[in-house]
């Protein structure tokens, strides 16, 4: 090889090398704006654990001290585009992949519900309910398995959320700022519904969002609506519930905080809920069947 070449050769494997390093650190900047997958103030470990991770990089979210983190709602990181799937008793379980704007993608794995079930989709929100805590598919205990993946499609192994990254081999406590706005409703969808209710399906309002819940126990659904703006103050707030074939209840008044809990039987029965605070609304068709 002539000394023209082989520094040419060499000129093009170093452009080379750089390409991918310059797209993981523009990836890693993206990721910077993630917030934790839990409601707002909540704190749970962060394990980047190493070896024998699959894949490696990934984060397993973990109890920290006295609060288990079975059952906790799971939050979209970012806005995007969330796709859900259930791999059964393998794998990931039932688990939601959230496309982002910029190519990156996010996955949250051995969820024990989903807001919409196996081949569904929805735009989504940094903040959006996806699913709830479990233990579902090759899990050995309810924990959150959480992947930052590049446009590439490579897992990144120091992900970044609420500003800490969580490098390979660590493991830190995080405090979650998602969804905290200025100020944040006190009360949970779980905790106007009641024990044994899990959400299953929410749509932004203006100024809140409309829940629906299900309690596998009883075959009863329960809508709620938990407003985010005016909180404490009474102001027009509403939620409904209509099972396929039956009347509609609802819930409306001036509110201080949320509207219902509606609750109403219907195992095996498609149902049409809804809920408004002021002039914004939501009405779904009939759905959610199983």
């Amino acid at each position: 090889m002539t000394p023209k070449f082989a520094i040419l050769a060499l000129m093009v494997a170093f452009a080379a090398a750089l390409l991918p390093q310059a797209a993981s650190a523009q990836d890693s900047s993206s990721f910077a704006s993630h917030k934790s997958p839990f409601n707002c103030g909540k704190t749970f470990y962060a394990n980047n654990w190493t070896p024998s991770h699959s894949p490696s990089g990934s984060i397993d979210w973990q109890n920290y001290g006295s609060d288990a983190i079975n059952g906790e709602t799971v939050r979209a990181t970012a806005a995007g585009t969330a796709y859900f799937n259930d791999a059964g008793s393998t794998s990931y379980g039932k688990w939601v992949e959230v496309r982002h704007s910029d190519g990156t993608r996010t996955r949250y794995a051995h969820l024990a519900t989903m807001v919409r079930g196996a081949g569904g989709s929805m735009g989504v929100s940094q903040g959006t309910a996806i699913g709830t805590v479990g233990s579902t598919g090759g899990s050995s205990a309810p924990h959150l398995h959480y992947e930052q993946r590049t446009s590439g499609g490579a897992v990144d192994t120091s992900p970044t959320v609420d500003g800490v990254t969580v490098s390979l081999g660590q493991k830190k406590a995080i405090t979650s700022t998602n969804s905290c706005g200025g100020s944040s409703n006190p009360y949970t969808p779980e905790e106007v519904c009641g024990s044994g209710y899990a959400v299953i399906d929410s749509a932004a309002l203006t100024g809140g969002r409309t829940y629906l819940l299900y309690n596998s126990g009883n075959g009863q659904n329960c809508v709620t609506t938990l407003k985010t703006t005016n909180l404490g103050t009474a102001s027009p707030v509403s939620a409904f519930l209509e099972p396929q074939g039956a009347s509609r209840t609802t819930d409306s008044g001036s509110y201080g905080y949320y509207a219902g809990p509606v609750k109403r039987s219907a195992p095996g029965q498609c149902v049409k809920w809804g809920g408004s605070v002021g002039s914004s609304s939501y009405t779904s068709p009939f759905e959610h069947c199983d």
